[in-house]
C-alpha cells in the first residue's frame, strides 16, 4: 500500500510540475511574446532599404525581413528582430521603417561590391584578423562604400558573432600612421612653412624634445638631406619633424580639427566614432612631431576618408552622407584650392616613384599615401607585434579631375603587414573596378624621343 502511495505522488508531483512550466510558458508569450499576427503585421509594413540606383537591400516578403544582396553592405544595414532593427540602419532609423517610410541610401553597390572583394581577398592572404573600406564622392561627400571585412549576412544574423556584425568603417577607432603626413604637409605649404622642394637634414634617428623628449627614427633608407617631397616619398618621421618645428601647436592641432579628426562625423542618426585629438596642454615638441606622423592621434577610416577629400576637393571639407534626402552637413575650407592642388600632384609622385606596382595603374594619375602603425596598449605603450596597415587616396578621370576618394584599414597582419603590401593594393584594385567601369581609357606613353641623326 505504501508503495502505491509513493508512485501516486511522484505522478503527482510530475503533473504539478508540467502544469507548472506550462503556466510559465504562457505568462512568457503574454510578458514578451509578440502574437504572430501582429509580428507580421509590424514586419510587412516596415519600410524598404534601397541603395542609390534603386537595388533592393532590405524589405519585408510574407512577414519576414529580407536583405536580398545577402553580404552586400551587411554591417551597414544591421538586422531586425521580433519587431524592430536591432543594429545598424535598421534601428538607426527604425521608427521611421516602422512607419513604413523607405530609406533610400547614397551606396553605390558597384563600388560596395568591389570594396568588399579587395577585402575579401587581401585581408585572408595576409592573414589579418578585419578590415574596412570608404568610398566617397568628393564633390558631395556621398558614401559610395562602407566595407568589413569578415562578411556578414544580416539574414543569418544569430550565426555571427557582434565582432562580425560590427560595422568598421564607422565605428574602429585607430591610429592612422603616416598617411596623415599628406594632410600635415598640406597644412604647412599652406601656412607658408614650407615649399614642395625646401630641404632639410634627414638622418635616420633624431632626437626631439627637451624635458619630454625622445628619439624618432625611419624605416626606409633615405638620402641624408630630402626636400619635402622627397619627405613624402620616404615616408621620412625625422623629415616630418622637421617640417612642423616651427608650426605653432595650436595651429597645427587646428587644421587637424578642420580635416575633421577629434570629432563626429555628421551623419545624422547613425553611430559613429569620433577618435581623438590630445588637448593643447599635451602639445609639446615630440607630440607636435608624433602626431605629424599619425601617432598620438586616432580617428576612423570614414574619418580619414573625410579628411582626404579636402585634398580631392580643392581645400574644401565636405561632410560625409550616407542617406539620400537628409541635410547636407559642414563645408567649410580648410586649404587653399592651389595648396590642395600641389600636395595631389606630390602624391601622384608619391605612387608613381614609390609603390608603382603595389598602388599605381599604369596609365592613369592615381595618387595617395600609404601607413604603417603599431597598435596602442594604451598606458602599456605600443605593441611590437600588431599592426594597422593604411592607404589614402583619390581616383580622378579626366586627369586632374578628382572624383572619388578611398581610404582603407586592415588590423593585424601576419604577413606582409606594410601599408604598401595589404592596404594599397586593396586601393588598388577598388581603383581598377571603378575606372572599368568609368570606360576610362589608359593615357598612352610619351613617344620615344629618336636619335639625333648623326652628321
Amino acid at each position: 500500500m505504501e508503495v502505491k502511495i509513493q508512485k501516486r505522488s511522484r505522478w503527482m508531483q510530475l503533473i504539478a510540475l508540467a502544469l507548472f512550466m506550462t503556466l510559465v510558458w504562457a505568462y512568457a508569450q503574454l510578458e514578451w511574446g509578440v502574437p504572430q499576427g501582429v509580428k507580421r503585421s509590424v514586419v510587412q509594413s516596415r519600410g524598404t532599404i534601397v541603395a542609390r540606383d534603386g537595388t533592393v537591400l532590405a524589405r519585408s516578403v510574407d512577414g519576414e525581413r529580407v536583405y536580398p544582396q545577402g553580404t552586400l553592405a551587411g554591417q551597414v544595414l544591421g538586422m531586425m528582430g521580433a519587431t524592430e532593427g536591432l543594429e545598424g540602419l535598421e534601428a538607426a532609423y527604425n521608427r521611421s521603417l516602422e512607419a513604413g517610410q523607405p530609406l533610400r541610401l547614397t551606396l553605390d553597390p558597384a563600388t560596395q561590391s568591389a570594396a568588399e572583394a579587395a577585402l575579401a581577398r587581401y585581408v585572408p592572404e595576409h592573414e589579418a584578423q578585419y578590415g574596412s573600406v570608404v568610398a566617397l564622392e568628393t564633390r558631395t561627400g556621398r558614401i559610395l562604400a562602407a566595407a568589413s571585412y569578415p562578411p556578414f549576412d544580416p539574414n543569418k544574423w544569430r550565426v555571427y558573432s557582434p565582432e562580425t556584425r560590427r560595422n568598421r568603417p564607422l565605428l574602429d577607432v585607430y591610429e592612422p600612421g603616416s598617411t596623415i603626413k599628406a594632410l600635415v604637409v598640406a597644412a604647412a605649404l599652406n601656412e607658408g612653412l614650407t615649399t614642395p622642394n625646401t630641404t632639410y637634414d634627414t638622418p635616420m634617428r633624431r632626437y626631439v624634445g627637451e624635458r619630454w623628449g625622445s628619439t624618432i627614427g625611419d624605416s626606409v633608407d633615405h638620402p641624408a638631406r630630402l626636400t619635402t617631397r622627397q619627405i613624402l616619398r620616404y615616408s621620412s618621421n625625422v623629415g616630418m619633424s622637421h617640417i612642423v618645428e616651427e608650426f605653432e601647436p595650436e595651429r597645427m592641432r587646428n587644421y587637424l580639427s578642420a580635416y575633421g579628426f577629434g570629432d563626429y562625423a555628421e551623419l545624422p542618426t547613425v553611430t559613429s566614432s569620433t577618435g581623438r585629438l590630445q588637448p593643447l596642454d599635451n602639445w609639446n615638441d615630440l607630440v607636435r612631431a608624433t602626431n605629424a606622423f599619425g601617432q598620438g592621434m586616432s580617428g576612423t577610416t570614414l574619418q580619414l576618408a573625410a579628411a582626404y577629400n579636402v585634398l580631392a576637393n580643392d581645400g574644401r571639407y565636405v561632410a560625409p552622407r550616407l542617406v539620400e534626402g537628409e541635410p547636407a552637413g559642414e563645408r567649410r575650407d580648410v586649404l587653399r584650392p592651389a595648396t590642395a592642388r600641389t600636395i595631389r600632384t606630390i602624391l601622384k609622385e608619391v605612387v608613381k616613384e614609390a609603390i608603382p606596382t603595389q598602388a599605381g595603374l599604369k596609365g592613369y594619375d592615381l595618387m595617395g599615401k600609404t601607413g604603417t602603425s603599431q597598435v596602442s596598449l594604451g598606458a602599456q605603450g605600443y605593441s611590437s607585434s600588431l599592426y594597422d596597415s593604411t592607404f589614402a587616396g583619390i581616383v580622378s578621370y579626366p586627369a586632374d579631375t578628382p572624383r572619388v576618394t578611398i581610404a582603407v584599414m586592415a588590423h593585424g597582419a601576419k604577413r606582409g603587414h606594410h601599408g604598401s603590401q595589404l592596404a594599397a593594393p586593396i586601393y588598388r584594385d577598388i581603383a581598377s573596378d571603378i575606372l572599368s567601369r568609368w570606360g576610362a581609357a589608359p593615357t598612352p606613353p610619351p613617344p620615344e624621343k629618336d636619335e639625333e641623326a648623326k652628321p
